[in-house]
C-alpha cells in the first residue's frame, strides 16, 4: 500500500460506499461488459426493441413467438451494457491548500486533502466494479495524470498522482478542460473536484466542451467551512494564497457582505451546473467524506439513466 493510499483511502468511507454504484446517467463507451448503457447494440440482458429480419441476421435472434402471431420475422435488439470510463480531475491550485480553524483541537483537512480523498474513494469504487479509471491533478495545466485503466494496480497509480508535489499557482480551468475534451478518447464520465475559485466563465465553457463530446459530467465543489460560514471574530489578517495580497480588518464589519457574496457565488455555480447538465454537489471539509460520497452517489442512483 502506498503512502497516498494510506492517506486518502479512508476505511470509514470505503465501508459506507462499497455497496453503492457509480452509475453513468449519459450514454458512455467502455471496453468491457459492465453496468452502463452503451451506444452500441449487441447481445446482453436488457431488451431494447424489435426490428424486421433482413438477410444475414443471426437466426438465434429471431423472436419466434412474434413470427407465430404475425407470420413475419422480427429480430430482437438489446441494449449492450458497458463498463464506465471514469476520469477524475482534481484541482491542485494553491487555493486548495487552505485549512480551516481546528474544532475541539482536531484540525480539518485542507481542501486538497478532502478532494484527494474523494477522488481515491471514487476510484476504488469504480475499479471494484470493473470500470476504467484515470486521474489527473491540475492547476494552470495538467501536472500529473494516469490514463484510464481497469487493471488492479490502477488504484496505486491514482494515489501516486494525488501525492505528486504540486506547483504553487492559480488554476486555468478552460485550458485544462479543453485539453481533456480534446484528448479523452471516448465518451465516459468526467468528475471535476475543485473549490471553483477562478475564472467561472472558463470553468463552464470547459465543461460545455466536454458535454458536447458526449461525456457525463459531475462537479464536486469542495469548500472549507470557514469559507461558507465566516466564523471569524476580532481583528484578523487575511492572506491570499494565490495572490501576494492581504487584508487586516474587523471581520464583523465584513460578515454580512461576505456571506451575501458567497451565497450569490454558490447560487450561480448551481445554476450554471444545471444549465450545463452537470451533476453538482457541495462538499464541506468539515463533514465526513463518506457522508458526502453517500449523498452524491445516492442522488445519482435515484435518477434514471
Amino acid at each position: 500500500m502506498t503512502r497516498g493510499s494510506r492517506r486518502y483511502l479512508r476505511p470509514e468511507a470505503i465501508a459506507r460506499i462499497h455497496r453503492l454504484e457509480l452509475r453513468a446517467r449519459a450514454v458512455v463507451e467502455g471496453v468491457l461488459a459492465g453496468l452502463h448503457k452503451s451506444p452500441f447494440k449487441g447481445q446482453s440482458v436488457e431488451f431494447l426493441q424489435h426490428r424486421e429480419y433482413v438477410r444475414g441476421d443471426d437466426l438465434r435472434r429471431v423472436d419466434w413467438k412474434v413470427w407465430g402471431r404475425q407470420d413475419r420475422l422480427y429480430v430482437k435488439e438489446y441494449e449492450e451494457e458497458t463498463n464506465l470510463r471514469l476520469t477524475l480531475l482534481v484541482d491542485g491550485s494553491t487555493s486548495m491548500d487552505y485549512t480551516g480553524t481546528a474544532v475541539a483541537g482536531m484540525p480539518r483537512p485542507t481542501k486538497f486533502e478532502c478532494a484527494a480523498t474523494l477522488a481515491a474513494s471514487l476510484a476504488w469504487l469504480a475499479l471494484s466494479h470493473g470500470d476504467a479509471v484515470g486521474c489527473g491533478v491540475f492547476d494552470d495545466r495538467l501536472r500529473a495524470n494516469v490514463p484510464a485503466r481497469t487493471k488492479r494496480s490502477q488504484l496505486t497509480g491514482v494515489c501516486e498522482v494525488l501525492e505528486t508535489p504540486r506547483n504553487a499557482g492559480a488554476g486555468d480551468f478552460l485550458r485544462v478542460l479543453r485539453a481533456a475534451a480534446e484528448t479523452l478518447p471516448k465518451r465516459g464520465m468526467v468528475i471535476v473536484i475543485s473549490d471553483l475559485l477562478g475564472d467561472r466563465d472558463g470553468i463552464f465553457k470547459g465543461l460545455q466542451l466536454l458535454r458536447t463530446r458526449g461525456h457525463d459530467l459531475a462537479l464536486l465543489h469542495v469548500m472549507d467551512d470557514d469559507e461558507i460560514d465566516f466564523p471569524f471574530e476580532g481583528p484578523t489578517r487575511f492572506e491570499g494564497l494565490e495572490l501576494p495580497a492581504h487584508l487586516a480588518c474587523n471581520p464583523r464589519a465584513l460578515r454580512a457582505g461576505y456571506l451575501e457574496a458567497v451565497g450569490g457565488f454558490l447560487a450561480d455555480v448551481r445554476t450554471r451546473a444545471t444549465a450545463s447538465r452537470c451533476d453538482y454537489a457541495l462538499v464541506r471539509t468539515g463533514e465526513p467524506v463518506d457522508a458526502a460520497l453517500v449523498r452524491f452517489l445516492s442522488r445519482r442512483a435515484s435518477v434514471a439513466v
